[in-house]
């Protein structure tokens, strides 16, 4: 959706309006104000020759987790919150828009497909890492919840143990990845295309696994400011209190469930609700 220069709105954290999932269209939000940006159009138009349309900008919007910033204490620090969405995850959009600011050639993408066009086939443009950051951190926050942790129930349930063996080994495969891990990146839980079944798998800096084809079911970031305020430098214990905790099962469901209109799990169809 695009808007004139005249719908600009203010978001609760001063800059950008939250208010658009990750995955929609680009929206226009305070940000224009603070810098200078030439008009964008589409690509079909621009190679027919068409003329620019006065006034009008867009940009991708902050999306706020889906919690108050409080609400994953004592596991979770509002402080954290602050500090990593309102901070870390705020500077990857305002990056990326001032990348999107100098040129109109990535206008019109989804986020999904501005972080595939920005990968470049393993040869990254300069937006990349602040595509990938932003879609991987508002997919992290959504793969928690208040209250979470425990386990799957139902078909999410059923199709982790029939690919892991059971749920107590895909907790443990899960928790091996995230501390073995080298450095900056995430873990995920991914539901593979061709091999029709889920999968633990480990990406760097700011790679995600859409970039494979995978569907991602959850994800665990492990850069080390995501947990530093709240447990230093012991990632064992913050990646067990996510588990344990924070992960939402409720949010791997929907997204399961979403997957198997693109994947056919086998016969019988496993129920996720």
């Amino acid at each position: 959706m695009l808007l004139t220069s005249k719908g600009v709105g203010k978001s609760e954290m001063g800059s950008l309006t939250a208010t658009n999932p990750v995955s929609s269209p680009l929206h226009a939000n305070g940000l224009s104000s603070r810098i200078k940006c030439p008009t964008f159009f589409n690509q079909k138009r621009r190679d027919e020759g068409s003329k620019r349309r006065p006034g009008v900008v867009a940009y991708y919007g902050l999306k706020k987790p889906p919690y108050n910033l409080d609400a994953l204490e004592p596991y979770m620090s509002q402080k954290t919150l602050e500090s990593h969405w309102g901070v870390q995850h705020r500077n990857y959009l305002e990056a990326l828009n001032r990348h999107l600011s100098r040129s109109d050639t990535l206008y019109g993408h989804t986020m999904d497909e501005l972080v595939k066009v920005t990968y470049n086939y393993g040869n990254p443009l300069p937006e990349f890492n602040d595509a990938a950051q932003v879609w991987n951190h508002d997919f992290f926050w959504e793969s928690m919840q208040p209250g979470g942790g425990e386990s799957p129930t139902l078909g999410l349930l059923q199709q982790i143990e029939k690919d892991f063996g059971s749920f107590p080994n895909f907790k443990e495969k899960f928790i091996e990845a995230a501390m073995t891990l080298f450095g900056s990146g995430w873990v995920w839980l991914v539901l593979k295309r061709k091999e029709k079944q889920l999968a633990v798998v480990k990406t760097s800096n700011a790679v995600t696994p859409i970039l494979w084809d995978d569907i991602p079911i959850i994800c665990l970031d492990l850069w080390e400011h995501a947990y530093y305020l709240d447990y230093k430098n012991d990632r064992a214990e913050y990646v067990n209190v996510f588990m344990n905790h924070l992960v939402s099962w409720h949010a791997a469901t929907a997204r399961l469930a979403r997957a198997q209109a693109f994947v056919n799990l086998g016969e019988p169809k496993i129920p996720v609700a």
